[in-house]
């Protein structure tokens, strides 16, 4: 999913090419992607885009006669820049934005359609839409705090919490965690303050890091190698690959559709902590260090190659 450095960098480009231009027809090729039924779509051609702004995750062009269009790339939404009157690609193209300069496609390569789009009037009507979490790389040391401590969470949740932060998802929390040595399921409310400042800082240096490499990455051109995994990456993504701090293997966490990605050696005192679907086959099983981790691979691979 797009989190805040690549929406950051989405939003610079698209600056550059639709501000102050205007809207001069949006098509869809599928219906479900508009979650919203008035003001009309229609309302929005020959509409000027006045402004561009990041709403957690989710884009806004602000477009005159104060009226919004939302739209949120969830997992697999990706945005394109091509000469205008440009076909929406098919199988996976959902919409183009067209311009006089021209055209913004948007895909979606996922087989599971959640991306969308939605219109909305007025200031009152947009921040309705936003889940409320502070800026993280606008906040104090003291507002960040705050916010970490309001609920009792794991630090990868409250970290991925729209509420609590904007814009931090799976890919940049596994990323900030590793960088201040954190577990991510360590308890907000246990971290010390010493903790709670090195966290801040790793959230501001590692979302501004990538804001540089993105930018720097792009260059000129539209963005479009826009993903959660990349070789850079210090853990996520990477499991079973080393650490390029200490050299440790990357572990993971595996839940639902989504995983955690951390450093054994870094993070959590050279403990494995237990990934939901293994550890609730092993049950007392479950290796609880990077040796007895190594030792269990060890063993099962004996067994299934017949020499133990």
């Amino acid at each position: 999913m797009p989190e805040l450095p690549d929406v950051t960098v989405y939003l610079e480009h698209l600056r550059r090419r639709v501000l102050d231009h205007r809207i001069q027809r949006i098509r869809l090729a599928s219906p479900f992607v508009l979650r919203s039924v008035e003001p009309p779509l229609s309302e929005l051609n020959g509409k000027k885009v006045i402004g561009l702004r990041r709403l957690g995750k989710r884009l806004v062009f602000a477009l005159e006669d104060d009226l919004f269009l939302v739209l949120h790339l969830m997992i697999s939404g990706r945005l394109h820049w091509k000469p205008a009157g440009a076909k929406i690609p098919g199988k996976i193209g959902l919409g183009a934005f067209d311009f006089d300069d021209g055209t913004l496609t948007l895909t979606e390569a996922s087989g599971k359609k959640r991306a969308w789009l939605r219109v909305v009037r007025g200031e009152e009507a947009l921040a309705a839409l936003d889940p409320g979490g502070v800026e993280p790389l606008d906040a104090s040391l003291e507002a960040f705090t705050a916010e970490l401590r309001r609920e009792r969470h794991t630090l990868k949740r409250a970290l991925t919490d729209p509420r609590l932060f904007s814009g931090i998802g799976n890919a940049y929390s596994d990323e900030i965690l590793h960088r201040a040595k954190l577990s991510p399921t360590q308890m907000t409310l246990n971290l010390d303050a010493p903790e709670v400042a090195r966290l801040y800082q790793a959230t501001q240096e590692t979302l501004r890091d990538w804001v540089d490499r993105l930018r720097s990455e792009a260059g000129d051109d539209f963005p479009e190698k826009v993903t959660a995994f990349r070789p850079e990456m210090a853990v996520h993504g990477r499991y079973g690959l080393a650490c390029p701090r200490c050299g440790a293997k990357v572990q993971r966490i595996a839940y639902a559709d989504n995983e955690t990605n951390y450093c054994a050696g870094c993070q959590t005192g050279g403990k494995l902590l237990a990934d939901r679907s293994l550890s609730k086959l092993l049950k007392g099983d479950w290796p609880k260090t990077l040796e007895e981790m190594e030792d269990w691979k060890r063993v099962s691979r004996e067994v299934v190659s017949g020499k133990a």
